[in-house]
């Protein structure tokens, strides 16, 4: 699998990142399958989170055995200085490691989640406290929303983060208010060396009324060529890694997508936007009927 420069930080990542909120709600057999994908495919990235349901638990007895050949990035949901250390501590106990190699901001959506975690005494400062001890080397900043990469322009100006996270799809570039903003973040981002995770990277559009069958909050495509374009659309553009889809059963796909992704040219890449059929609207994710 490609790998690609994760900015600053200098690390190599395999351009699929292991997404591990796909087993928050499954068995221990299950997860263990998905990691012997994700290592026989040469993943060497991992997203995790506190929040991710039992995530953590599932990947603690293998962390022993791949740590060291893992980067390792969590988050937290915090807004305050405790609340943001509480995440720290019981993560790391959770997982049974003494450390990452990111810790992040996590769901930072709006100005007011931005101006709430960077307040004096708010999460930014346990973040730098957690990397002069030693227990992170890099701060990132993650969110979703119609909103988010104006809100990750500013966070940007305001603190030099080493990463970002944020959602990139082509569905997403149907909206032209929502393209152009992520544009303007990516370029930013990149001239400034800083490192791109961009997630729903299979997202066509939302639920609605519809009968959810994926464990994804949003509707996903499935059909293999489908992930194959989505993919391929992804990846011609200037970002790093993607976080894998929170639903373990769409895994194989899209490492299978990965593997075999070459880059588009713009006009084929135009195609793909055009050519996304959203079953209904997510206005959580920008995507437009």
């Amino acid at each position: 699998m490609e790998k690609r420069r994760l900015g600053r930080t200098g690390h190599e990542s395999t351009i699929v990142t292991f997404g591990t909120a796909a087993l928050g709600t499954r068995s221990q057999e299950m997860a263990d399958e998905a990691v012997e994908l994700i290592l026989k495919h040469g993943v060497n990235h991992i997203d995790i989170a506190p929040g991710y349901g039992q995530a953590l638990e599932r990947m603690k007895p293998w962390m022993p055995k791949i740590r060291d050949r893992m980067f390792l990035g969590c988050k937290t949901t915090g807004r305050s200085y405790t609340e943001t250390w509480d995440d720290i501590r019981t993560g790391m106990e959770r997982l049974g490691v003494d450390g990452y190699d990111l810790f992040q901001l996590h769901a930072v959506t709006t100005m007011a989640d931005l101006d709430g975690a960077m307040m004096k005494g708010g999460a930014i400062d346990a973040l730098v406290e957690m990397r002069e001890q030693g227990l992170t080397k890099w701060l990132g900043i993650t969110g979703h929303g119609p909103y988010v990469p104006k809100v990750h322009l500013e966070a940007l100006k305001r603190f030099d983060f080493d990463t970002i996270m944020f959602p990139v799809s082509a569905s997403m570039y149907r909206n032209p208010e929502y393209r152009e903003d992520a544009e303007v973040l990516l370029a930013y981002a990149n001239e400034h060396d800083v490192g791109i995770h961009t997630i729903k990277m299979i997202a066509r559009g939302g639920w609605g009324s519809l009968e959810k069958d994926c464990t994804t909050w949003y509707d996903p495509h499935r059909e293999q060529d489908a992930i194959d374009d989505a993919l391929g659309w992804l990846y011609s553009q200037p970002m790093h890694t993607a976080p894998s889809a929170g639903e373990v059963d769409l895994l194989a796909k899209v490492l299978d997508a990965a593997e075999r992704v070459e880059p588009m040219s713009a006009e084929r890449q135009e195609e793909v936007v055009a050519g996304q059929r959203p079953r209904m609207e997510e206005p959580r994710l920008a995507i437009p009927a």
